[in-house]
């Protein structure tokens, strides 16, 4: 029996009542689960009918119609938050106060409104006739402020002796901050910047709020128009759309991953020469 510096290891009563709620949990689970399906197969739900909707060209062009839309607003948001996420970041450092008060500012402010608002705004005040634009300056704002405070916690976790190593070499704050600082502070900071670029994909999906046709405003509306035998199948087109947005998140972070492994083996830095082995001097005396 071994023992933890949290808690103590359980005795054979605590393991006996473990093993009794797990098989309990188990089976009211597995209940749980049975009930669904059969409620769902009652409402025709699970039907080959339902489901061979998939096989027709017109379904299958809308899904293809809001992957494409869905990604055409990821890209240029994510590129258009990144970029912003920099300024913002490099601004809040700022040692100018007025620079520095008025970054933190627009940070504090886009992050606390609700992003569905900010979207709606946009598109109400600004590109009614241009709904992808409202969607991509909406996730830019939103995770633009999220993606400065990423930033600027990996730029302070740098050691300070790096970039007063740098100021002591005769660098300018610029060249310390894009060629020591931010290098850094993004390799330290990736997993975080991805998991921020996957809810950017996620958060496309407030587009159908406002008529843009990305992949959730086509499901809904496929689900809500395909009737088969009297009912609409809005089980499958959950099923089969969730998969399409898993499989999206999976393959960029599957991206990120394969990135940061390429980084970690990159060779960086200044190369060493090797110091010349020096030959002993077997004559004892200087050569002539």
């Amino acid at each position: 029996m071994s023992s933890s510096v949290l808690f103590d290891a359980p005795g054979p009563k605590a393991r006996a009542r473990n093993r009794a709620y797990a098989v309990v949990g188990s089976v009211v689970l597995a209940g749980i689960v049975a009930f669904v399906v059969y409620r769902l197969a009652v409402k025709g739900q699970l039907d080959g009918a339902m489901w061979d909707i998939f096989n027709y060209a017109g379904v299958r062009n809308s899904i293809v119609k809001g992957i494409v839309s869905t990604l055409e607003a990821f890209v240029m948001a994510g590129v258009l938050s990144l970029l912003l996420a920099v300024l913002l970041a490099v601004a809040r450092l700022s040692d100018h106060k007025p620079v520095s008060w008025a970054a933190g500012g627009v940070i504090e402010l886009f992050r606390a409104v609700p992003l569905l608002i900010t979207i709606y705004v946009l598109w109400v005040g600004f590109f009614t006739s241009e709904p992808l634009w409202a969607v991509v300056i909406g996730l830019t704002l939103y995770n633009g402020a999220v993606q400065a405070e990423v930033l600027r916690a990996g730029i302070a976790a740098v050691p300070t002796g790096q970039s007063e190593a740098a100021y002591a070499l005769g660098m300018s704050k610029t060249q310390v901050m894009t060629t020591v600082l931010i290098p850094q502070a993004v390799r330290s900071m990736l997993p975080t910047i991805v998991s921020q670029l996957v809810v950017t994909l996620k958060d496309t999906s407030l587009g159908f709020v406002i008529t843009y046709e990305e992949l959730l405003y086509a499901g809904r509306q496929m689900a809500s128009t395909i009737l088969v035998d009297g009912e609409n199948p809005y089980v499958p087109v959950v099923l089969v759309f969730g998969a399409i947005y898993v499989a999206m998140c999976l393959a960029l972070s599957a991206l990120a991953n394969w990135i940061e492994r390429r980084g970690r083996r990159a060779k960086t830095g200044i190369q060493v020469t090797e110091a010349q082995q020096a030959t002993p001097d077997m004559g004892g005396g200087p050569a002539t």
